[in-house]
């Protein structure tokens, strides 16, 4: 692998805490809750806590998996608390979100994969927050439809799976999932009604056309949002960067996306799949 790339300046970014971070990290802390914000490493991290907004990962912070891109702990993971879905639900109502995003680490070694756990929190989230809407972004559930239809009948307002990048570099960086399954994860969930969401990586040697092809893709199996932002490496252990790119060429995705048909697009470098998530639901009302 090359050495580390360093970052040009439209990547450097200013973490500022204020009130409402403050506020938003205690909870969090005191809750125990594990938040891809952090473990994660996502630049946004300062902007949308010191909004007050954050996103859950439940089923614990230890991944089955081991995907090049993701500074997610990777191992046996320990058993669900059961009391999560509960502390999610009671931290969301402390936050006084109007739209919430849960994600979760892969759980491939439970017979369910984590399903009745998603249920779980859906449900007690929408009891606790009835004027909360949901997004979850979810793992392929190793591609299983039955899996994928619980969280389906859990009726969250949008289900997002992301491609994370495209068709000829998915064996690379991608440990367990496959290009393939995932676009049948996404073809499910529109086909149920429910708005599907995706998000990819730019700069990890893709090429346009491959890019484009990928938006075809999704397209094909109904995904209606995209969110496009650059790749970065989380440690010199983790998949290189091949390429910063730079805005224009985020831009240009933005209006090639939109022309293919997406109703809602964010393409910038610190653009991740959450990133101002509150805006899509209010396109859907």
């Amino acid at each position: 692998m090359k050495e580390h790339t360093p970052k040009p300046d439209w990547l450097k970014i200013n973490i500022a805490a204020n009130e409402r971070y403050t506020e938003t990290k205690r909870i969090v802390d005191n809750h125990r809750l594990h938040t891809i914000c952090s473990s994660g490493r996502c630049p946004n991290l300062g902007e949308c806590w010191g909004r007050g907004t954050a996103t859950f990962m439940i089923a614990g912070d230890v991944c089955t998996r081991s995907c090049k891109f993701c500074n997610t702990l990777t191992g046996r993971p320990l058993p669900l608390d059961p009391k999560e879905p509960l502390h999610v639900a009671q931290s969301i109502a402390l936050m006084e979100l109007s739209h919430a995003v849960i994600t979760s680490v892969d759980r491939d070694d439970l017979p369910d994969l984590g399903t009745a756990h998603w249920v779980a929190t859906i449900n007690t989230i929408r009891g606790i927050n009835p004027n909360t809407t949901i997004e979850v972004l979810i793992p392929d559930f190793q591609g299983r439809p039955t899996l994928i239809e619980q969280v389906i009948e859990a009726k969250p307002d949008i289900i997002a799976h992301n491609m994370e990048t495209v068709r000829r570099l998915t064996p690379e960086v991608r440990s367990a999932a496959r290009y393939d399954t995932s676009l049948a994860v996404i073809r499910q969930i529109t086909q149920s009604g429910i708005t599907a969401k995706s998000g990819i990586m730019a700069g990890l040697g893709e090429t346009t056309q491959e890019v484009e092809q990928l938006m075809d893709d999704l397209r094909m199996a109904g995904c209606n949002i995209l969110t496009i932002g650059q790749y970065l490496q989380p440690t010199h252990r983790h998949y290189p960067v091949a390429e910063y790119i730079h805005p224009d060429q985020f831009t240009a995705y933005k209006q090639r996306a939109l022309q293919k048909g997406f109703d809602q697009v964010e393409s910038a470098p610190l653009v991740r799949s959450s990133y101002h998530a509150e805006k899509f639901i209010k396109t859907l009302k």
